[in-house]
């Protein structure tokens, strides 16, 4: 699929809903899978993610009753034997390692070539330290893992994924004496991990996190019933559309209560100029078109999925953007890094890369095609550009599919 921007000719008012999070579905839907009873989670994205993570469910054995964006999910039986593809998606097939080393049975899980080559390492170690029989390729995917796993201590590297880190949690307080996790190298993407503790309260299930520990004690799951919130990081491309144009756009259902670090967008936008008024469901994002994009300095690494948003953003500003602490998203859906600096060079943005991040510096923009490397983010993120400027075109732009499936016409319902 190719997609064709449209400039913004003029300012536009418009509200978004945007989907609920991804980030918080998984979790829930693990917690839930970890629940005795019937939980019941609402405003569930249907992004590919999410789905996976339910057709992997209820390929284990669990009763999974989808109803829109409705679904409800009821352990019965012992997770049994499959044979699991969790397409591209990380967080979905991460999760699902740990939740299968529960299991008693022999479980496969697989993936997209892209998804083959990124790391799971530091999670098969750990799984394997606690007693689970892993076959895996070259340190990842596919992964032949039979457990069950026991409680207990161990030490993780916590600079790699925080993925790693919330899927033992999770599995944690299911374990014999629960389990403690020692943290070596420096927490990256903490928010993430917050989140994670975050959702298994949701499920009546306590976490104890310090600066480099997390202690889950054996513990019952109890099965809940949630309202997944919207996702902030979808949240970002319309909000930063808005400062892009100097048009104004309200979010709903995204406001101070959200549990995602990725609301941090709003203070970004701040910085770069944009006015924002919040409440706890809602959150408004305009600029003054006479009022210059300002460039930001900012480690990035407790919010690195914003990294292609600010980029993007940071290629209209009047001084020079300086994205720092990222140097891990090269292993995400794209190198995060290269792939992005790549593509908005097309456009020619003047941009510098650097071990841990990018420097975007002022420069005069053109049309260009652009290339999304199967990443949802990047996609979504030269839209930003196309809002601004003639002849952008995002080839392979179907790959929204992962996160925000109607994002296109949303996109053209938003600046009509």
């Amino acid at each position: 699929m190719i997609y064709t921007c449209t400039p913004i000719a003029q300012p536009f008012r418009s509200t978004v809903s945007v989907p609920g999070s991804k980030s918080v579905a998984n979790r829930a839907l693990v917690c839930a899978a970890l629940s005795s009873g019937t939980s019941t989670l609402t405003n569930l994205p249907s992004g590919d993610d999410t789905e996976a993570m339910l057709i992997g469910l209820s390929e284990l054995g669990l009763s999974v009753d989808r109803a829109g964006s409705e679904a409800k999910i009821t352990r019965q039986q012992p997770l049994r034997s499959a044979d699991l593809n969790a397409g591209l998606a990380g967080t979905t097939s991460r999760f699902l390692t740990a939740l299968v080393a529960t299991a008693e049975c022999e479980i496969r899980i697989d993936g997209g070539e892209r998804l083959r080559q990124r790391p799971f390492g530091p999670l098969i170690s750990a799984l394997r330290s606690l007693g689970a029989d892993i076959r895996d390729s070259n340190g990842g995917l596919p992964l032949v893992i039979q457990g069950p796993v026991c409680g207990g201590e161990l030490e993780i590297d916590a600079s790699m994924s925080s993925q790693f880190i919330s899927a033992l949690m999770m599995v944690g307080p299911t374990l014999d004496g629960g389990l403690k996790l020692s943290l070596s190298g420096e927490l990256i993407s903490r928010p993430y991990v917050e989140l994670t503790a975050s959702v298994m309260g949701m499920f009546g299930v306590h976490v104890d996190i310090s600066s480099h520990e997390i202690a889950v004690a054996e513990q019952p799951y109890t099965a809940a019933t949630v309202n997944i919130e919207a996702d902030a990081s979808s949240a970002s491309y319309p909000l930063a559309i808005a400062t892009a144009t100097g048009s104004t756009v309200t979010i709903e259902g995204f406001g101070t209560s959200s549990h995602q670090g990725d609301v941090f967008i709003v203070e970004i936008l701040k910085m770069m100029g944009a006015t924002v008024s919040s409440s706890e469901s809602t959150t408004t994002v305009s600029r003054d078109g006479d009022t210059p994009l300002r460039g930001v300095d900012l480690d990035m690494s407790e919010v690195s999925d914003l990294v292609p948003t600010v980029a993007a953003l940071a290629c209209f500003a009047s001084s020079a953007t300086r994205i720092r602490g990222v140097g891990f998203i090269r292993a995400k859906e794209s190198d995060r890094i290269g792939d992005l600096a790549h593509e908005l060079r097309k456009f020619g943005a003047l941009i510098e890369e650097h071990p841990d991040g990018l420097t975007i510096l002022p420069s005069s923009l053109h049309g260009a095609k652009v290339d999304t490397h199967d990443d949802h983010r990047l996609a979504m993120a030269f839209s930003i550009v196309g809002s601004c400027i003639p002849g952008v075109e995002i080839h392979d732009a179907g790959v929204v599919s992962k996160s925000w499936p109607t994002y296109w016409d949303d996109l053209a319902a938003m600046t009509c």
